[in-house]
């Protein structure tokens, strides 16, 4: 006889689930929604990009396997609540309150005495509560994505300027992997900004030169006019 925490969620309970799912590739984030970015990511690619991180992090104290787990779950709410923002007039405890209750009903879907229930709800809570060094670095991940993202935003848009996302971060990483792959991502935002302000002088000087070449036959027919 199964026992409870180690049953499997019945064929219905599993497509129900993952039919939920649904909802989180479909989910614009509202960040991006917000600063009009074309084509923005939606939970379900922050989600993923999130799991590669924890698979190609080196950082032997974590259990690398659970943080790839936590990442998969950690906005899993949100294909109840949807994407709440700062911005979105919500407070953090009401946030938290209302996901907690989704992550409830999703238990429920699943079948509370599953492994797969009680392992979802187990991961999201001890996300929520920053309680282990492996939710410690994928809060990391977390942060991180969404300043990757910024950064290739702001390449594909020019004119799109996202500092905001950028300093909502800074000083706010726990982990060296964290530290190392922001510092790393920032330097590179960086230079990336000096390059373009620099090939924009070059083109506005060269334009400039055009213009001046373009004058000259003109002073010259004045000249032999005259």
């Amino acid at each position: 006889m199964s026992t409870i925490g180690s049953k499997q969620p019945t064929p219905a309970a599993a497509i129900d689930f993952l039919m939920l799912l649904q909802q989180l590739k479909l989910t614009k984030r509202t960040g991006w929604v917000r600063r009009d970015v074309q084509g923005p990511e939606s939970i379900a690619d922050h989600m993923y990009r999130m799991s590669m991180m924890a698979l190609i992090a080196t950082d032997s104290s974590v259990d690398v396997s659970r943080c790839i787990k936590m990442a998969l779950v950690h906005d899993v709410a949100e294909a109840i609540v949807g994407d709440i923002t700062p911005h979105c007039g919500v407070s953090d405890d009401d946030k938290h309150s209302l996901e907690l209750r989704a992550v409830g009903k999703i238990k429920d879907m699943l079948g509370a005495d599953t492994a797969a229930a009680a392992e979802v709800e187990s991961l999201w809570l001890e996300y929520e509560a920053a309680s282990s060094p492996e939710a410690l670095l994928v809060k990391d991940f977390d942060k991180l994505e969404m300043i990757i993202t910024a950064t290739q935003y702001e390449q594909a848009q020019p004119g799109l300027v996202l500092d905001e996302f950028f300093k909502s971060t800074q000083g706010r990483f726990k982990t060296e992997t964290g530290k190392a792959w922001a510092e790393e991502l920032v330097a590179r935002r960086i230079r990336g900004r000096q390059e373009a302000a620099r090939a924009m002088e070059g083109a506005q000087e060269g334009g400039s030169d055009e213009g001046k070449g373009a004058e000259e036959p003109g002073a010259k027919r004045a000249k032999t006019d005259a």
